[in-house]
């Protein structure tokens, strides 16, 4: 069990502080699967050319957040494909914009699956911890700006509000 969860296996408030949690520790959001992936990386680029930083964002917008690969494991992936021969790269603008090859081509379609990786990912994951959240990093947003503001009672008005909300929270878990 995590440390940051109860003994039944649910968050505690400290677990949500922790960078996405929500996500990793089974709050409704799925972990893609060894070999996700690879095949994610080549059925986006059957559709078009694209470079690292665009698929891990495509990836993370096609599933509503629920999956967001690492550029630690996108871009070794995407050295095994191009040593593969299963893709190709080329500089454009300072990035590395790669494509399928042929042979990436027949390997993608070999795939044989109906359904796409980010598909599978979201298959398991709960429609309202996705909106949940999109809602959590929302109001981290407009928090983070009111934090930057320099008027001192937009800020002492937004932390009143922040505490409300929080001990709002915290009333709904306890029913």
């Amino acid at each position: 069990m995590h440390r940051y969860h109860d003994r039944h296996g649910r968050p505690t408030p400290r677990s949500l502080h922790c960078r996405h949690s929500w996500r990793r520790y089974g709050h409704g959001g799925s972990r893609a699967r060894r070999g996700d992936v690879r095949a994610a990386i080549l059925a986006l680029l059957a559709e078009r050319p694209m470079h690292g930083y665009e698929m891990i964002k495509e990836l993370e917008q096609r599933t509503d957040g629920a999956w967001k690969p690492s550029a630690g494991s996108i871009y070794p992936t995407l050295q095994l494909l191009e040593d593969e021969g299963l893709i190709g790269g080329t500089e454009e603008g300072g990035k590395r914009r790669f494509e399928l090859t042929e042979e990436g081509a027949t390997a993608n379609a070999e795939r044989g699956t109906v359904t796409t990786p980010w598909e599978e990912v979201r298959a398991g994951t709960d429609p309202e911890v996705l909106k949940l959240a999109e809602s959590l990093k929302g109001l981290n947003s407009a928090a983070a700006q009111a934090l930057r503001s320099s008027d001192e009672s937009v800020q002492h008005r937004v932390r009143e509000l922040l505490d409300e909300s929080r001990r709002g929270v915290y009333a709904i878990l306890a029913e």
